[in-house]
């Protein structure tokens, strides 16, 4: 009798020092993002994409909603930062954006206000208003203006562009601006 009092003792000792050193937590209120209120949301997310042990994508952002109902959709209202990897695990590429979207179906995301991509390897940049990347396809474009800037600083706009998902390749539509010529 003597050890089950001293045991029920202990155990509301603890009880009380684990729920009276805890910290008060102020009630969590969802916030409205364009006129709706996320089904989920999550600050400070860092996420890895990888295939066969082989990080493919990162991805980092401040706050991700999820959104239920007939069309299911994420979004980043607060910016977003991806890297892309190549075949060996080197960082490829990164994009930026201050606003995200992402859809299941059809498997895209959309970035855009200040979308900068830049090639690590051939220090080469894109700056756009808006990007998409279909999932499905493999592909980044854009049909708005873009500037890309090339590593030998010069500075060429175009009417859009394409690239692979790693933006090793692309291409910019009707560039126009500094082109630097090697003399034949």
């Amino acid at each position: 009798m003597k050890i089950v009092k001293n045991s029920i003792i202990i155990a509301l000792a603890l009880m009380v020092l684990f729920f009276s050193c805890g910290k008060k937590r102020e009630p969590v209120v969802a916030k409205e993002y364009n006129g709706k209120f996320p089904d989920e949301s999550a600050t400070d997310i860092h996420i890895v994409f990888s295939d066969a042990g082989i990080t493919s994508f990162e991805l980092f952002a401040p706050t991700l909603n999820k959104y239920l109902g007939d069309t299911v959709y994420m979004d980043c209202p607060n910016g977003i930062t991806i890297y892309a990897y190549d075949e060996w695990g080197e960082k490829q590429s990164v994009l930026t954006a201050d606003y995200a979207i992402s859809s299941e179906v059809p498997p895209r995301m959309e970035a855009s206000k200040n979308v900068v991509i830049k090639d690590l390897k051939k220090n080469e940049t894109i700056e756009s208003e808006q990007i998409i990347w279909d999932q499905h396809k493999q592909i980044i474009y854009s049909v708005v203006l873009v500037k890309q800037t090339k590593a030998d600083g010069t500075v060429n706009y175009g009417d859009g562009f394409e690239a692979d998902e790693h933006f090793s390749k692309y291409r910019v539509f009707n560039p126009r601006g500094e082109m630097i010529v090697e003399e034949l």
